[in-house]
């Protein structure tokens, strides 16, 4: 009789939001020099109002350097891998009601695949 696998564990949350907060304390561009924390808030706190945060749904995060400076203020969503690039509360607005709340990738935000650091 063949044995059954047990099912893979699910994730905890369904999706993750990572904001790249960090500071070139050299002068080298960074994203905080960005609005990088406004961008985290305002995604925080729409999340939330939105009622999509917690187990099973989004966690916003904050991330040390994600090596994308070059396009910065930047975002990765998990677990999809996309990349996102955003310069006010209109684009974080979008990010939010777009994907991580309809699984829709907002295509105008998509941060190049050729930019790093």
């Amino acid at each position: 009789m063949p044995s059954s696998s047990p099912a893979a564990p699910s994730g905890y949350y369904g999706r993750h939001i990572f904001f790249c907060l960090n500071e070139r304390k050299n002068g080298e561009d960074s994203c905080s020099m960005h609005n990088a924390q406004e961008g985290f808030d305002r995604c925080k706190a729409k999340v939330k109002e939105a009622g999509l945060s917690g187990p099973g749904k989004v966690r916003v995060n904050k991330a040390g350097c994600l090596d994308r400076c070059a396009g910065g203020p930047v975002a990765v969503v998990y677990p999809e891998a996309v990349w996102y690039t955003f310069v006010d509360g209109d684009d974080i607005d979008e990010i939010v009601e777009s994907h991580l709340k309809n699984g829709q990738v907002v295509e105008r935000l998509l941060l190049p695949p050729d930019v790093g650091r």
